[in-house]
């Protein structure tokens, strides 16, 4: 099986995108090759220590693509945090803070029932908004949140530190 150190050889640097002095990485390479995408699905599920994860919960957008196949992993349920307005059914909401203003991001509120254990994932971990909004919901419904896992994170942002969550993990850390 691919290794962590695999998955970051096939990550490619593209500078000033979008915008200059934004150093992007882009892990389509990693998706579109079936044994490293597969390996980095088996290492997120990896994250969640042997715990009985009863949902795999996926942030907006790119998220869900790695959360999806997580679940499948777990065998558990998928749930999807998305943008506001994007779910059809009643939800809860939480807005949270980005470098050029607000958002806000939404749960069904039927999606997780109280004590669930989740498995939070996203591709990558920055300044920790969206996560951590993430998290406020999830534990507003009283889910257990056993850990949160990224593809990456970028220490440098200091996203970890806006989590308040003890088990963070990331597979690839620049």
């Amino acid at each position: 099986m691919p290794t962590a150190a695999d998955l970051d050889a096939a990550i490619r640097d593209v500078p000033d995108f979008p915008k200059p002095g934004i150093l992007f990485k882009d892990i389509t390479p990693v998706l579109g090759d079936a044994e490293l995408f597969k390996a980095s699905l088996e290492l997120l599920a990896e994250t969640a220590g042997g715990a009985k994860i009863d949902k795999v919960v996926g942030i907006d957008a790119r998220g869900f693509i790695f959360a999806a196949g997580v679940a499948q992993i777990l065998g558990a349920g998928f749930v999807p945090v998305r943008k506001k307005g994007k779910l059809p059914w009643t939800t809860r909401e939480m807005a949270y803070t980005l470098e050029y203003g607000e958002s806000i991001v939404e749960i069904h509120e039927d999606a997780v029932k109280p004590g669930e254990k989740i498995l939070l994932v996203d591709d990558l971990l920055a300044t920790g908004g969206t996560a951590a909004a993430s998290i406020k919901l999830l534990k507003a419904l009283d889910a257990d949140i056993v850990a949160v896992s990224f593809l990456i994170e970028l220490a440098g942002l200091e996203g970890r530190k806006a989590l308040g969550h003890s088990d963070v993990n990331a597979l690839l850390t620049y």
